[in-house]
């Protein structure tokens, strides 16, 4: 069992269900979110290339612990899992600790949309 693959499938769901059932930011269906992991994916691929590239790699992963597949420019996909996970958990992090303060502060009104 690829264990690495099963650890970032964990991690992203993790997240997403931790979003879904625990913190409830909405943070997920924002145009903003998306747009942001576009700029994420986009160096994570130039940085993961360059690191893990086949010709000279300076990161290696042993094959057995992971799927194999490799898109783009030899980035393990394994690699974009973790990536999503550890950044989608931080901003809903800050969005969710940014709510509370603000709705902590009785002469602010809460964001909108928070109940």
């Amino acid at each position: 069992m690829p264990e690495y693959t099963v650890l970032s499938v964990l991690a992203v769901l993790g997240v997403l269900a931790a979003e879904r059932w625990w913190w409830r930011t909405g943070l997920l269906r924002t145009g903003q979110f998306w747009c942001a992991m576009a700029l994420v994916f986009f160096f994570q691929t130039l940085v993961d290339g360059w690191l893990t590239k086949l010709s000279a790699p300076i990161v290696s992963y042993h094959p057995a612990q992971i799927t194999g597949l490799r898109f783009p420019f030899d980035v393990p996909v394994e690699d974009y899992g973790f990536g999503f996970a550890m950044v989608c958990l931080s901003l809903i992090r800050w969005v969710r600790h940014t709510r509370d303060d603000l709705a902590a502060q009785p002469d602010r009104p809460a964001p909108e949309g928070d109940s």
